[in-house]
Parts: C-alpha cells; structure tokens; sequence
C-alpha cells in the first residue's frame, strides 16, 4: 500500500505529512516582500527539447538562464497528455478524474473548481495570463466570467507593419508586450502572479520553417519510434523552430523584469502542458507524451546551478505555491498533489526527497476519434524504473479509428486509414494524433516493412497492460507486462496505481457510474465512424 496523498495542504500540515523541511517559516516569504510569480509554459513540448538538457536543435537561451540562476529538474511530468486536462490540474492541485468536466478536452470548467490564481487574487495579488489559459474549456457555459488562469492580456498584436514572427503559423500575440500591459495595471508594490501559455509549439507549423531558419537536420535527435527519414527530422526543426519562438519571449519578459528591479524576488516556473504534438507522443502517456521540461528560480531564495532528478507532477505547482505565499486555500476543494517547497528550498542536486517514489498521470478523450464520441480511457504510474500504464478499453483503437464515415451519407465509408484514391493521407483517421507530416509518412508508408513496426507503435491497438523499463527503454517500445521475470514489478505497480486511483476517488475504479467521463456534455465536432464490432458482440 503507498502512503495516503489525499491531503489538505496547509503549511502545517505539509511539516507534519508530506517532508517539507521543519522551519518552514523560514521557507515562506515575508508577507510584506511576498514573491512575484510568472509560469510560462509552452504549449506540446517534450523533454529533453532545451538547450540546458544538451538538445542542439532548439535555442533556449531564456530556459537555460532560468536552470543556471535555479533549477533544472530531469524528471517532471504533466497530469494528463492533453492540454485542458493537464491544465485543469496544474491550476487545482488535483487530478482530471477529480475534476469532472475540467477533465477533458472542449467541455466545461464547473465553478466549483476554484484555482489557486483565484486565492492569489483574493489575498492581494495582481492576476493575469496571456496567450492560452486552462483551455479549451467553454468558459461561458461554465458560468465563468473570465477564464481559470485569470483576466486576459491579449489585446496587443502582431500587425503587418511590424510582423516579425518567424514562421506565418506562429500565433500573432505579442507575448511579451501584453506581460508589459499587465505589468502596467498593478498598483506600485502590489505582488504580482502572471501565466504566459503561449501557443508554440502546438500544430500547425509552417512547412520548411526550420530549415528555412538556418537548423541543420543532423542536430535532430529522432525518437526510436519513428524512422530515421528526412521527412521526420525537417518536422522536428519545424516543430523546434515554435519552442524558439515560445523561449523568446520569456527572455523579453526576464529582461523587463530585471530592468524595472523585480526579478530577483520573482519566483519563475518554465515547463510544458504535456509532450510534443507527433505520434506516440501527445495524448500517449509515455515518456514523450507527459515528461516535460521544467526550470525554476527565484534568485531571492533558492540555491542556483542545481540539478534535481526527483519525480515531480506539474500538479504538485498549486500546492507549493499555496505554501511559499502562505494564501488562505479554503475556497480550493482538496489537493491530492504535494508541495515540493523542501526540494525548492534545499542546497542539495540530485535526489532529495525519497518519499517522491512515483508520479500518476491519465487521460479519458481528447478529441471526436471514435464512435459515439467514445474516448480511450487509461491510467499511468511512473517510478525512477518504470512506467506502467493500464489501459481499461483495449477494444478501442488508441490514436482514433482507421475508418470514418461520409459526412453526406452516414452508412458510406469516407476513407480507410485517412488515404485517398491516389494513396495520399487526407487527415480522416486516427484523429488523436495532430495532422503533421510525420503522422502522413507513417500512413502513406505504412505497406513499407522498413515503416510497418513504427506505423504500428502509432496506431495499434494495445493490451490491458503495459510496462516499460524507461531506463533501458526511454523510448518504451518493448512492453514487458507479459515477460514472467517482470511479474513481480507488474503486480506492485498495478497496485500502487490503483491503491492511489481508490485514495482519490477515480470514478474508473470506484464508480458508481465508471464511464461518467463519456457522459458529460463536449462542445467540439462530433465526427461520423462505423460501429465498432466489440459494439455488436455486447463486449
């Protein structure tokens, strides 16, 4: 059995429960001098893609400034490899099968569901975000006046006469200038909290744009799931070019900081919503799926030039933070993430707090890929060793179905795999991967034996269970949950994973109603696909 997780944080109670260190008043900000707080996090990134991690086919100079005056942590992870889910978390403090409708993708964030912006504001700080916010969720429907993450800075764009973003897809938000604004609207003194959620790199991207940007296809280091093609590496540049994009801004808004003198005493938080946007990636709760990067410092109160390997969820951010600003959390329901301000405030690198043992992740659905809006339901648990996913639905197809309907005759196939008459991926299949061209090679190629098996780890149907040996496979192709010298890793993992979904009431696990997640009301397409067979054996 893991211990309980199921905790109220406050800051006693972190002393006494989760191994903060026992002077935590010396550990909290003076209420008078209270931190400023940025979090900037992109939008589909992987690790290790960052400059400070050793990757040559991105330029973060402002990711590898924040690791150099803080942090750099090897072993983050996000809630759930989709962007609404994993934000939903990371703004609660809890996990998407605690969060009802936040725990999906297009639906709604109920009211009930306070963020720890909301308690910031309420004890005094100026609140704000730019870019993307805890989205897509219908923020109107919800009941919600402004979005989770706070008021919107979005006003200040890109306009032709001074465009000089470096791909035509990169979103037109001038980043950078609306932190400026906001920063212009707080009274003098005033503690600030601000979310920079930009767009970047999320799908689509200018075909060509990171060759075109002078990035050389050799610096690409390609995943083991993929072939080692030309099309694939030009996809990436494509893909690195947009966290370059993302990383400039951030330097914008370090330099703003330490030229109006508030940079030492803000606490910044750089990381990503959930893996990177290509096949067995996002939406998968693999490593490239939900390890992220993520830096932080705090020049006023934390040890510089450190590397930490401990295993951290980007959920535990709300609770440590509700600790070092000692804010009242009441209106939050119950956080079951932990605060890792021992790990903050520590001198040491490495591994520091044992009792970080593991990190849980899930997903319900993401986008309309199957029939009847149907999602592919899973759960993960990942130690320093392994990662063991439980898939509860392995009828279903994992990236969408292969097959979808014409939308003007319901009962006729559209297309089989996506591919037209002429063999050429269309984009009406396997719907949970982003179109890109990585995902059209695979498709169009998948007759070719050298592109069969990568093709496969993409799109196949997968079994009940899987378990991977993420140090001898970072890649976690080779599924070991039915190799007899791994029972024993198998049974402890499932569990520990199911002692913690029981601990916090995942309704796949406790009921009463199992598939509540495939009930609540979505806001997105609806697209047309046959009936599945295991539908009409009763399975």
């Amino acid at each position: 059995m893991i211990r309980s997780l199921w905790l109220w944080v406050s800051v006693s109670y972190c002393s006494a429960f989760i191994g903060c260190q026992s002077n935590t008043t010396d550990l909290k900000a003076d209420r008078l001098e209270r931190p400023n707080i940025l979090i900037a996090i992109s939008d589909d990134q992987s690790y290790p893609h960052a400059g400070a991690y050793g990757d040559n086919m991105v330029h973060t100079p402002a990711f590898d400034r924040i690791a150099e005056d803080g942090i750099l942590f090897h072993n983050a992870f996000a809630a759930a490899p989709s962007c609404s889910p994993s934000r939903s978390s990371l703004l609660t403090g809890r996990y998407l099968w605690q969060n009802e409708e936040a725990g999906m993708l297009q639906a709604l964030f109920p009211k009930k569901f306070v963020t720890f912006p909301d308690v910031l504001e309420n004890d005094g700080y100026h609140i704000g975000y730019t870019g993307k916010g805890a989205a897509p969720f219908n923020i109107d429907a919800s009941g919600r006046d402004r979005n989770p993450a706070g008021p919107a800075y979005n006003e200040i764009r890109y306009v032709e006469s001074d465009d000089d973003r470096w791909a035509s897809a990169i979103n037109p938000n001038n980043y950078a200038a609306n932190f400026e604004a906001f920063l212009s609207d707080r009274s003098d003194g005033q503690p600030f909290y601000f979310f920079f959620g930009a767009s970047e790199p999320h799908r689509s991207y200018e075909k060509g744009s990171g060759l075109r940007s002078g990035k050389r296809l050799e610096d690409v280091n390609v995943p083991g799931f993929y072939p080692d093609r030309e099309e694939i590496r030009s996809d990436m540049l494509d893909y690195a070019l947009e966290v370059d994009w993302f990383d400039h801004h951030l330097m914008e808004m370090i330099l703003k900081l330490e030229e109006i003198g508030e940079l030492d005493n803000t606490l910044i938080f750089v990381t990503s919503d959930q893996g990177m946007p290509f096949p067995r990636a996002k939406t998968n709760l693999y490593d490239y799926g939900l390890r992220v990067p993520l830096a932080i410092s705090w020049p006023d109160r934390i040890t510089t030039g450190r590397e930490v390997f401990d295993l951290i969820s980007l959920a535990d951010i709300a609770p440590t933070l509700i600790e070092i600003t000692d804010v009242d959390p009441d209106p939050m329901l119950p956080m079951s993430a932990t605060s890792f301000t021992n790990i903050l405030f520590s001198d040491q690198s490495g591994f520091i707090d044992p009792s970080r043992e593991m990190v849980f992740a899930g997903l319900e659905m993401h986008s309309s890929a199957r029939w009847a809006h149907l999602g592919y339901p899973k759960r993960s648990i990942r130690t320093y060793d392994f990662l063991y996913i439980h898939n509860f639905t392995p009828e279903r197809w994992p990236a969408g179905a292969p097959q979808t309907l014409s939308r003007d005759n319901p009962n006729e196939l559209y297309y089989m795999h996506g591919l037209d008459e002429n063999g050429k991926f269309t984009g009406e299949a396997y719907f949970d991967i982003d179109a890109s061209p990585t995902k059209s090679f695979l498709i169009e190629n998948m007759d070719d034996p050298d592109v069969r098996k990568y093709f496969e780890l993409a799109v196949a149907k997968r079994p009940g269970e899987e378990l991977y040996d993420v140090n001898a496979d970072p890649y976690n192709i080779v599924n070991l949950a039915d190799d007899p010298a791994y029972a024993g890793q198998l049974e402890e993992l499932r569990e520990n994973l199911f002692d913690f979904l029981r601990e916090t009431e995942d309704p796949r696990v406790v009921g009463p109603v199992y598939d509540v997640f495939e009930n609540y009301q979505r806001f997105n397409i609806l697209r047309p696909f046959p009936k599945p067979d295991w539908v009409n054996t009763g399975e």
